[in-house]
């Protein structure tokens, strides 16, 4: 159990940095003119992920660790890290926690967005159900799965509809064109 409450507390570590990133590109997205979409969901969805990791600890505390699920599980866990963080670098300063678009800008089509429109959401549905299972927090990983599935669901539509309605806009003046 120590090694869990490890992965966990370095999860959260995590989960820490990405807000550093999320503000810092909140600043550069809104002095480009970003908007932000979709806020309505954001609280529930910091909620949900906050108790993510506080469920793991509570349930793993009362479940075996089983070797060949648990090391399985932790690879993916760490996978599902890679994409996170391949997906940040990609997006560079237009990747955020919340929903902001830049009028104009187009889409990113390199990295995994070449392959699929929202692979850091596949990252999040894997680390869902994978974090949980390393010591087998079954209930943890099907309640979360199915919570975030709900979330997800509205979550994408806002992105979409943001994209959609962004893309269909001209630039805003950058200060260097407004000189």
């Amino acid at each position: 159990m120590p090694f869990y409450i490890a992965l966990i507390a370095l999860v959260g570590l995590e989960r820490l940095a990405e807000l550093v990133v999320a503000k810092r590109n909140l600043a550069w997205a809104k002095a480009h003119g970003g908007r932000e979409y979709g806020f309505g969901h954001y609280p529930f969805m910091v909620v949900l992920h906050s108790a993510l990791l506080v469920a793991c600890l509570v349930e793993a505390s009362h479940r075996p660790f089983i070797p060949a699920l648990g090391w399985t599980m932790l690879a993916l866990v760490i996978a599902a890290q890679a994409l996170r963080w391949w997906c940040i670098a990609v997006l560079g300063p237009r990747w955020n926690t919340r929903i902001i678009v830049i009028p104009g800008l187009p889409l990113v089509r390199r990295g995994p967005y070449r392959w699929m429109s929202h692979p850091n959401y596949v990252a999040v549905v894997l680390e869902g159900i994978a974090l949980p299972l390393v010591h087998t927090a079954w209930v943890t990983a099907l309640t979360f799965t199915v919570l975030n599935a709900g979330l997800l669901w509205v979550r994408i539509r806002a992105e979409n509809a943001a994209l959609a309605q962004a893309l269909a806009e001209e630039p805003p003046p950058t200060a260097e064109q407004l000189s």
